[in-house]
Order: structure tokens, then sequence, then C-alpha cells
């Protein structure tokens, strides 16, 4: 048994095509920001090794866009509206932190546009919770890697 719908398979793919999009968006202004800014920063001795971060994100874009999938096809619900907002603005959060952290490198910011984005995931995935249970825990992971991203970021402002 599928947790997804077998219909509607373009908007599957589309779902996570939008969640993909904060990913490049974001990679625009890391890349180049990692070998050269990034890698003069001193960091906290759990700062995972940056080739980790790629396959991390990949594989969490994915997974909220199935979420984005289930809020589209099957919540049915006066609420369904406000939580694809709420979902797509998670995701323009999720964009700008990359942009404040590496292309601004305003860490301090940074911590501000984090601690927005964790606040509108948590609020996401309780509003999903009662409504499709597996589009908010495909959220889980999500939210557990932010978290420790805003710990890290933190940590990275303070010891510069």
């Amino acid at each position: 048994m599928s947790i997804l719908p077998k219909n509607n398979f373009f908007l599957l793919v589309f779902s996570i095509l939008i969640s993909q999009l904060a990913g490049v968006i974001g990679s625009f202004f890391s890349i180049s920001s990692i070998p050269t800014w990034y890698a003069t920063l001193t960091k906290p001795f759990f700062n995972p090794p940056n080739w980790l971060f790629g396959p991390v994100w990949i594989t969490l874009y994915t997974m909220m866009g199935i979420s984005l999938y289930l809020i589209w096809h099957t919540v049915k619900s006066k609420k369904k509206d406000t939580l694809i907002k709420l979902f797509l603005g998670q995701l323009v959060l999720n964009a700008l932190w990359s942009i404040v952290f590496f292309g601004a490198k305003q860490l301090g910011l940074a911590i501000i546009v984090i601690g927005l984005l964790w606040t509108m995931i948590v609020s996401l995935i309780r509003g999903l919770f009662p409504l499709n249970r597996t589009a908010a825990w495909l959220l889980v992971p999500y939210i557990a890697w932010v978290s420790f991203a805003a710990l890290l970021n933190i940590a990275v402002w303070y010891l510069n």
C-alpha cells in the first residue's frame, strides 16, 4: 500500500520541483561562499562536513514536496489554502536564509530568519497533523534539521 494516491503524478512532480527550487535558489548564494568566506569562519565542534549538506537538503526538499502534494491532493478542509500559503511562506524563508547567511554574510540576521522559519514549520506541522498525518510526519526530519541548523547558525555567529 502506497502512502501517495495513485493519480496525479504531474502534481507530485510539480510539488517536489517547487520544493527543490528553494534549494536551487539557496545554492546560488552558498556554493561560492562555502570554499571562500564560510571556510574562514570559526565553527563549533559539532559542525558537520560540508559534503553532507547537499544530500541532506535534497532529501528534505523531496520529502517536503511529497508533503505539499499530499496537502494539495488529499486535504479536504477549509484550512487547505492556509496550509499551502504557510508551506510556500516557509519555503521562501528557507531560501531567504541562504541569501542572508551566505549571500549577505549577516549571521545575526540569519538567526532571526531561521527562527521565523522554524516557527512556520512548527505551525505547518501542527496544522497538518489532524488533517493528514503522513504530510505532517514528512516534515519532522525537516524541522529536526532546521533546529540543528539554527543551533549551528547561533554557534557560528557567537564564535565569529
